[in-house]
C-alpha cells in the first residue's frame, strides 16, 4: 500500500494543479475529491492526503509525467485499471465547470496516461524456465488428493446453490471432478460444462448462454461460475453479459486481462492446436475480458504458475469491495486437485452468497495453506528480515 499511496499521492498533486487552472478553491477541490475516492476500497488512507492539500501554481505536465514515472516503476499491474476509472471520473468532473480549453487538456491527459498504462503493462514477461520445470509437480498433486481429500473439511453449507463448472484449456469435464465433488458434498447443486474439451473458441459460448439460462430457470435463482484458466476467461464473459443471471464468479489460474498481450511458453501448442493465435481467431471475444462484470469475483492464483503470467490472474481489487484475489501453492496444471483451491472455492461461494467476507467463512486453521498467511507471519516465525 504504500507504493501505491506514492502514485496516488502525485495523482492527487496533479488533479489539484489542473483545479488550479479551472481557478477552483481549495474546499471545491477537496469536495471533488472526495467523491471521486468516495468508494475507494483505499479511501481512509487517501482522505489524509486530499485533506492536505494547499494551493500551488504546480506545472501539470510534469505531475503527470511524475504519476507516469512512478507506475513505470511499480511495473505492470491490473491495479492501474482502478485509477484509469479515477481519471475518467474527474475527467467528468472538469467537464462540470471548466471552459473547453481544460475539458480539452484533460481529456488529452487521460488518453495518454491510458496509451502509457497500455505500454507498462506489456511487459508481463512470461513465467520463467523454472516455474515450467515446477509443473511437473501436477503429477504429484493429482495422485495425491486420492488420500488427502476424505481429510479435506466440510464445513460450509451449499443449500442446494447452483453452481456451474467450466473446464481449462484442452480440458473436459474430468478436469473439474475433485473441485464439483467436493462442492456437491457441501450441499452446492453442481453443473458440468458438457462440452467436451475447451478449446477456448468463441463458438461454446451460445451453448453455454443457453445452459446458464436453463440453470438459472431450473433453481429460480442466480448461478454461481467457477472457471479453470480458460475456463475463466468463459466465466468474466458469462458475467459481463449476464450479470442479472450470475451470482457471482470464481476464476483458478485464469487470464481474465490483458489476454491479447499475455507471454506464455504454450503459445506454440495453442497456435498449433487452433491453426491461427488467439488474436487472430478470437479478438471480439478476448476484448470482452477487459471490463470487470459487476458480481462479486475470487481470483485464486499461484505466483508459481509455469504455463501462464500470474499477474494476468488476478483483478483489479482496489476497485470494489467485492473483489478479492487469493494466492495459493502449486503449479497451475495441478489447480484442479489442489486442498487450497477446493477450500477457497466453497469458503468464497459461500461469503459472497451469505453477504459474509471470505475471513469469516475461513478457518484460522486453514489460513496457514495460504501464502499471504506466512508473509504476514516470516518475520517472528523464521526471524527473517
Amino acid at each position: 500500500m504504500e507504493d501505491k499511496l506514492k502514485l496516488y499521492q502525485a495523482f492527487i498533486t496533479f488533479v489539484k494543479a489542473l483545479g488550479e487552472r479551472s481557478h477552483l478553491k481549495k474546499h471545491e477541490l477537496q469536495k471533488m475529491l472526495g467523491r471521486t475516492f468516495h468508494h475507494h476500497t483505499d479511501e481512509e488512507a487517501l482522505l489524509p492526503i486530499i485533506k492536505d492539500i494547499s494551493i500551488n501554481d504546480e506545472n501539470p505536465d510534469f505531475l503527470f509525467d511524475e504519476c507516469i514515472r512512478i507506475c513505470d516503476e511499480l511495473g505492470p499491474s491490473r491495479e492501474y485499471f482502478t485509477f484509469i476509472h479515477l481519471f475518467e471520473d474527474i475527467t467528468v468532473e472538469f467537464s462540470k465547470r471548466g471552459t473547453p480549453e481544460l475539458v480539452e487538456l484533460v481529456n488529452g491527459y487521460l488518453e495518454n496516461f491510458k496509451k502509457e498504462i497500455a505500454i507498462i503493462n506489456q511487459k508481463i514477461p512470461h513465467p520463467p524456465l523454472f516455474n515450467m520445470l515446477l509443473e511437473s509437480r501436477s503429477l504429484v498433486e493429482w495422485t495425491s488428493i486420492y488420500a488427502i481429500y476424505p481429510f479435506i473439511p466440510k464445513r460450509i453449507k451449499g443449500e442446494g446453490r447452483p453452481v456451474l463448472l467450466i473446464p481449462p484449456y484442452l480440458g473436459d469435464d474430468y478436469s473439474t471432478s475433485f473441485v464439483r465433488r467436493y462442492l456437491s458434498s457441501l450441499g452446492f447443486e453442481t453443473y458440468k460444462w458438457e462440452q467436451g474439451f475447451n478449446l477456448v473458441k468463441s463458438h461454446y459460448i451460445p451453448r453455454l448462454e443457453e445452459k446458464l439460462d436453463d440453470i438459472y430457470r431450473i433453481h429460480g435463482q442466480k448461478v454461481s461460475l467457477v472457471g479453470w484458466s480458460g475456463g475463466g476467461i468463459f466465466a468474466k464473459i458469462m458475467a459481463n453479459r449476464h450479470p442479472k443471471q450470475v451470482e457471482q464468479i470464481i476464476t483458478i489460474g485464469s487470464p481474465v486481462w490483458g489476454v491479447m498481450d499475455m507471454k506464455t511458453p504454450v503459445s506454440g501448442i495453442l497456435e498449433f492446436f487452433r491453426g491461427k493465435s488467439l488474436k487472430e481467431r478470437n479478438k471480439r471475444f478476448i476484448e470482452e475480458l477487459e471490463p470487470i462484470p459487476n458480481v462479486p469475483i475470487t481470483c485464486i492464483y499461484t505466483k508459481t504458475d509455469g504455463l501462464l503470467p500470474w499477474k494476468h490472474c488476478m483483478e483489479a481489487e482496489s476497485y470494489r469491495d467485492d473483489i478479492k484475489n487469493i494466492e495459493v501453492y502449486g503449479s497451475h496444471s495441478g489447480l484442479g486437485a489442489n486442498v487450497s483451491v477446493l477450500l477457497i472455492t466453497a469458503n468464497a461461494l459461500s461469503a459472497n452468497i451469505n453477504g459474509k467476507t471470505l475471513r469469516d467463512t475461513t478457518t484460522y486453521i486453514e489460513r496457514i495453506l495460504y501464502p499471504f498467511y506466512w508473509n504476514k507471519k516470516k518475520r517472528s516465525l523464521f526471524f527473517l528480515n
